[in-house]
């Protein structure tokens, strides 16, 4: 394992670090701010404006005006959200590389990760519902008696949406890209450790020329902010990513406030499954980007790794190896693949279960360590004779942390993967059509990636089984989430 050295210098600024509140740049109530640090060094990059409760009024009120009497329903066509929608993904690409640079700077993922996969499919996702913005169609329904009945799709309303920050840019697409394809309009809260490139939208959106009151952007924490948001009984519907525990908050409040809508993608501990047959030259490196990609930090990592019994040593050889060779150090760097963790805690909880798969008798066969003495970098970890039961079987790590499970047989490995309380995705590796099959049909996961992993697309949904989520996001499946099914039923004179 390398540490790099910076070549390229972020040669990025910070836009905007106010609210947007009904198109408007604008302080906090309190006048509270909050810092943004750079987790390649750990210092501050800027104070961001900290929304609270009163913001999150403010917003709503500023989105419900919208909503009911703005432009944005009454006089702006579907065919015309198509076009903002359009725009905006012009303007992002129009500043791809500022973006990206933002997105390094404030995440910590590579730079050259960022433009080439985050953009794109951030892009590529407003693109693909401005595509849909006019094609949201009810259904004429034949019933009986002299009557005309159809169906109207209608938007939910207001909608308070929540993002995490290991996907700041994409993750906003995911949220926006449906909400307003269908007519909503939106109070959204980025993370509160990545939200300079959300902010920085913002002002595109602006640009791009979305009415008042259709977007609005609070940063600020999940206790104050977040929870305003999901407790307000003028909020229709409420959109999260993150942990499952905090998913269970905002179901929560959600419930006794004003029963509002929910769709929750949460955690996942997802089961990648190696049979012998593979070819295990794709696997190996297919399993080590299923886990490291984005320093490990995807809630649909490949973090329980099965591998078939008679390819096992081979595998747990090849796979430390090629957790040696890969690349840690500065995102600016076009030689990294890993970047740091993206704060402290996150840094703090990952070493955490390292140290845990230590104690309870997992084999450390690579990394285990801090890079350097400045940051959040971790060294891509591999733990081989892990067991069912160990901690770094069961919790969610979210970091570059690998294990590594002996299997025998198909009915023995789906109970095993089945064996969790999340059911975010699963992957099968075989040439054996037959098993690949077995395995799609026989796990429960929302998605199930055969020889590859982390294959995305705009039209694919994405969500999860059990405690990894409820509904789906993306997709033609994505837009019935936002929307309220109307039934409308005519007497038809004799």
């Amino acid at each position: 394992m390398a540490t790099a050295t910076a070549t390229l210098e972020p040669r990025v600024k910070p836009g905007p670090t106010k609210l947007l509140i009904n198109n408007q740049w604008v302080d906090s109530a309190s006048g509270k701010t909050f810092p943004t640090v750079n987790p390649s060094t750990g210092e501050v990059i800027c104070q961001v404006a900290e929304a609270d409760a009163a913001d999150v009024d403010q917003a709503v009120s500023a989105a419900r005006k919208a909503f009911e009497h703005g432009p944005w329903r009454n006089k702006i066509s579907a065919s015309e959200r198509g076009k903002l929608l359009n725009r905006l993904a012009d303007l992002i690409e129009k500043n791809i590389d500022e973006l990206a640079r933002l997105e390094a700077l404030d995440n910590g993922k590579p730079y050259k990760v960022a433009k080439a996969a985050d953009l794109p499919l951030t892009i590529a996702c407003y693109r693909y519902y401005a595509g849909w913005t006019d094609k949201v169609q009810g259904k004429t329904i034949p019933i009986g008696g002299d009557y005309f009945c159809y169906t109207r799709h209608e938007p939910v309303g207001v909608v308070g949406q929540i993002i995490p920050w290991n996907f700041p840019l994409l993750m906003q697409a995911w949220k926006l890209g449906p909400a307003l394809a269908t007519g909503n309009t939106v109070v959204m809260k980025p993370a509160e450790q990545t939200p300079l490139t959300a902010l920085r939208v913002g002002e595109l959106i602006v640009e791009a020329g979305f009415p008042e009151g259709v977007v609005n952007l609070l940063p600020g924490y999940g206790p104050t902010a977040g929870a305003a948001i999901a407790w307000h009984h003028d909020v229709d519907k409420v959109a999260f990513t993150g942990s499952t525990e905090v998913g269970h908050l905002i179901m929560e409040a959600s419930a006794k406030s004003n029963l509002k809508r929910v769709t929750l993608e949460l955690g996942g501990k997802s089961p990648n499954i190696v049979f012998a047959d593979a070819n295990m030259d794709e696997a190996i490196e297919g399993a080590h980007f299923a886990l490291f990609f984005n320093q490990g930090q995807c809630c649909c990592a490949g973090s329980r790794l099965f591998v078939e019994e008679k390819a096992y040593d081979e595998f747990v050889e090849k796979s430390a190896e090629r957790a040696k060779r890969r690349t840690v150090g500065d995102p600016f760097d076009s030689t990294t693949e890993q970047g740091p963790q993206v704060d402290d805690v996150q840094f703090e909880k990952v070493m955490s279960y390292i140290e845990a798969g230590k104690q309870d008798g997992a084999k450390l066969v690579a990394g285990g360590n801090r890079v350097g003495n400045r940051g959040y970098f971790v060294e891509p970890t591999v733990f081989a004779d892990v067991k069912d039961d160990m901690k770094i079987a069961r919790e969610e790590i979210f970091g570059p942390v690998m294990s590594i499970m002996k299997f025998k047989s198909i009915d023995e490995v789906v109970d095993r993967a089945n064996r969790s309380e999340y059911g975010l995705a699963a992957a099968v590796w075989t040439r054996d059509i037959g098993k690949a099959h077995a395995i799609a049909n026989r796990v429960r996961a929302g998605t199930v990636w055969v020889n590859c992993y982390d294959v995305f697309d705009a039209a694919a949904p994405f969500g999860g089984f059990k405690q990894s989520g409820i509904g789906r996001e993306l997709g033609e499946y994505g837009l019935q989430q936002y929307t309220e099914v109307k039934t409308v039923t005519v007497k038809l004179p004799n």
